[in-house]
């Protein structure tokens, strides 16, 4: 009898054990995790990579919501390359930050940083008019282009490419840093047809400098060899400008109007250069379009980066205007208008 009483006392007493030792374990446990995914303060979190304008650091894990805090914090910072002439159109090489006042949208912005960039790789694009307008010159215009190539482009180092256009745009040699490869890129361009200099412009800039690879900080520049005269394209002026500035490209652009006035073509290319931050030539001798390229290749070299926060900035899409001054009045500062802000 006393046998058959002590069976369910035993059995009872064993599984009281075992509530109790699951109860220990699981407190042992959350300790042990506890002790993993402790809350981290600022100063403890891995550092992470520099965002781009308008976008913010990774949303933070759901999974530890309440048992681990998380900082995220949105980096809007806006990057212009400029040049700085005197009076006589002279390059100013040697300024410092504190020379200059940085206006975002009608507003002072916070300079996150300022250096002199003379030797950032180059992405260029010579966009060439092979329309039936610019037969006259077409052949020195070639040479002094292949001159140009041949001198700014450094082997493995820099990459450009040619274009040709009249009704349509004709790549004929694509991003290489093999100059002699450009040389014959220039020399099969052949003059006649059309004009449709906008296309031309809003494809070198979305469909190869925007699409074009790179690894670090580039200057993305374009060479408008043009009469400015556009009868055929299918994109306006504005749209072609827009897209130029969208890529973050620079549009140097050179005349091949040879009487000695300036035209409304010239005046279409002098916008376009001021837009994007260049420069505009009206070479009307032969002679002095090799000087064109000759100012361009030293404005490339003579240039300054800075990088800035915006005083309101909003990741919106909506356009917001640049304007870089010089304390110095004396001196001059030119860059691009402006630029689109991001959307999320």
């Amino acid at each position: 009898m006393k046998s058959t009483l002590m069976k369910p006392r035993i059995a009872l007493l064993l599984a009281a054990f075992l509530v109790a030792a699951s109860a220990l374990m699981g407190l042992g446990a959350r300790a042990a995790s506890a002790q993993t995914v402790a809350p981290q303060t600022p100063t403890q979190a891995p550092a992470a990579p520099p965002a781009a304008a308008g976008q913010s650091s990774p949303a933070p894990d759901k999974s530890h919501a309440d048992e681990e805090f998380t900082f995220s914090k949105t980096v809007n910072e806006v990057r212009v390359v400029f040049t700085v002439t005197d009076r006589h159109g002279r390059y100013i090489k040697d300024l410092k930050q504190n020379d200059f006042r940085v206006i975002d949208d009608q507003r002072p912005a916070e300079l996150r940083s300022f250096r002199s960039e003379t030797d950032l790789p180059l992405q260029v694009g010579l966009l060439v008019d092979a329309s039936n307008s610019v037969r006259d010159r077409f052949k020195f215009e070639q040479e002094a282009a292949i001159e140009f190539l041949n001198s700014i482009i450094r082997p493995g180092y820099d990459k450009a490419f040619v274009v040709g256009f009249d009704a349509t745009p004709e790549v004929t040699q694509d991003f290489t840093d093999n100059t002699e490869k450009l040389s014959a890129g220039v020399r099969m361009l052949r003059a006649g047809g059309g004009t449709a200099m906008y296309d031309a412009l809003y494809f070198a800039c979305r469909d190869k400098l925007m699409k074009q690879e790179q690894t670090g900080p580039v200057r993305r520049a374009i060479i408008l060899l043009s009469d400015g005269e556009d009868n055929l394209s299918h994109v306006t002026r504005e749209e072609a400008i827009d897209m130029a500035t969208r890529a973050d490209v620079i549009v140097y652009t050179i005349s091949t109007n040879i009487s000695g006035m300036k035209g409304k073509g010239d005046k279409t290319l002098e916008r376009i250069a001021e837009a994007t931050g260049g420069r505009s030539f009206f070479p009307f001798q032969m002679r002095d379009v090799s000087d064109s390229f000759l100012s361009i290749q030293e404005e490339l070299r003579s240039q300054y980066a800075v990088a800035y926060k915006p005083a309101d900035f909003v990741a919106d899409g909506r356009y917001r205007s640049i304007d870089i001054m010089a304390l110095d009045r004396n001196l001059k500062v030119r860059t691009r208008k402006g630029y689109y802000a991001p959307k999320q």
